[in-house]
């Protein structure tokens, strides 16, 4: 019939992950991914799997099988990190990941001859890229996002280290994680695919706490200690990378080790100029410009393009990009290209609403012209998953599908973990979950927490 909607696996699957608030837009394209990444009946059951953490034995109920069998045949999913399953209390939680952070990145974080990861590469950068629809709503669908930038600690001056906490403090994040992972960067893996990879180490980015013991458990990565998690840190900090991480308080689950050229929250914030596709620390780019030579180092190194080397007529050209993964060394041979006074007075500004804070700019000024100085207003980090899940949610209008999730019944825990997330929100965005929920009981319920505050009880 006209208008009708496919109902095979993979559609259902392509539906079921745009549900997440970190979605992925429907696409031929991403048909095409998930009949690589699995079978047509392995879509089907993914498709019938709850958004939240479930059991063997909630999935058998769902595939009206024997619970045996749903463990095996969730074992196989997990097996190709198409589910992660995670030891909870001593019994096994499985959990359908979202496209990005989620079963995009780990189809490619390992070489695996059962995929054709080639074609993969190809259609991943199609639909990312080129299409763009999902990288537009995945990196500004709204205000709060999926990573965040951690400042580069040795660019923070000493009289500014005590406004840096400890969860924005990569060696902070590293020392305090329970189980530490390191497997191939998907970015430069992807690009290496397709023949545009860069000179940046592929074994560089690390995955963390409950997300990384799957992907041990499944081969998918090896596990570090903290010594050797903070060597890579320093490694990465050595070549100019750009540190992100997981955009929560608590139990960060990543930490990649980004390069502008693979990146592709770096790419994006450039091509498309979304400011916050990423959140930026709570640092700012600063030039002393009576120090500021002029030769434009940190404008060819800013990840994002967010500095300009201006004189009294406009923006001049800048010198080329250093090459992928440039160390200090490779930093110090650009020519200062006529600064200061012999060269018209070129001085670096940076784009507030666009500096990511990451520091690479101050640590490779050879003019010791660049600072970090604190924002004006701090970026707010929400405290876990579950609450960063739900102000994305809220924004994307899919608050709906973390509540009322109609493949699964949600218990009561899980329902009051996320309404007591809800009530714990600022009153603007409380409004927004009612509105789109068009729940009479959480209407009254909203209603009644705010007299409830009104007259001092909370």
């Amino acid at each position: 019939m006209p208008g009708e909607r496919p109902n095979d696996g993979y559609h259902r699957l392509m539906r079921r992950v745009n549900k997440f608030p970190q979605g992925a837009p429907e696409s031929e394209l991403l048909l095409r991914i998930l009949s690589i990444l699995c079978s047509e009946r392995e879509a089907a059951l993914m498709s019938q799997l709850p958004l939240r953490p479930f059991s063997a034995a909630r999935a058998a109920r769902i595939w009206k099988v024997a619970t045996n069998d749903a463990r095996i045949l969730l074992e196989q999913l997990a097996s190709r990190s198409l589910l992660l399953d995670i030891e909870r209390g001593g019994r096994t939680i499985y959990i359908l990941p979202p496209p990005m952070a989620g079963f995009f990145e780990f189809s490619l974080m390992r070489r695996r001859p059962d995929l054709d990861q080639k074609e993969l590469a190809r259609l991943f950068f199609h639909y990312i890229n080129v299409e763009d629809a999902f990288i537009r709503d995945l990196f500004a669908g709204g205000e709060t996002s999926l990573g965040r930038v951690l400042v580069n600690e040795e660019a923070v001056p000493d009289e500014k280290a005590c406004l840096v906490l400890d969860y924005e403090r990569a060696s902070e994040v590293i020392k305090s994680a329970s189980d530490i992972a390191v497997g191939l960067c998907y970015c430069r893996h992807k690009m290496a695919q397709l023949d545009g990879g860069c000179g940046a180490p592929l074994d560089i980015c690390m995955t963390l706490n409950l997300a990384a013991q799957s992907l041990l458990r499944r081969g998918v990565a090896r596990r570090v200690d903290s010594v050797e998690g903070l060597d890579l840190l320093q490694k990465a900090r050595d070549l100019n990378l750009v540190q992100c991480a997981d955009n929560v308080q608590k139990r960060v689950n990543f930490i990649c080790n980004c390069c502008r050229c693979c990146c592709e929250g770096l790419i994006a914030t450039r091509r498309l100029a979304i400011s916050n596709a990423m959140y930026g620390t709570n640092f700012v780019q600063t030039t002393a410009s009576h120090r500021c030579t002029g030769c434009g180092t940190c404008a060819a190194i800013c990840p994002v393009d967010a500095i300009t080397m201006d004189t009294d007529e406009g923006p001049s050209p800048l010198p080329d990009p250093p090459p992928p993964g440039a160390g200090m060394s490779d930093l110090q041979l650009l020519p200062p290209e006529g600064g200061g006074r012999e060269g018209g007075g070129r001085k670096a500004r940076a784009a507030t609403d666009f500096c990511l804070g990451c520091g690479i700019c101050a640590r490779v000024c050879p003019a010791g012209a660049v600072r970090l100085e604190p924002r004006a207003r701090r970026i707010l980090t929400p405290v876990n998953t579950a609450h960063r899940l739900v102000l994305m949610a809220i924004e994307r209008g899919k608050l709906q599908n973390l509540i009322f999730d109609n493949q699964a019944y949600l218990s009561h825990r899980a329902m009051a973990a996320i309404l007591g997330a809800i009530l714990r929100m600022p009153p603007v965005k409380r409004l927004m979950a009612s509105e789109q929920l068009k729940s009479r009981y959480l209407g009254r319920l909203l209603e009644n927490v705010e007299v409830d505050r009104f007259s001092g009880c909370d």
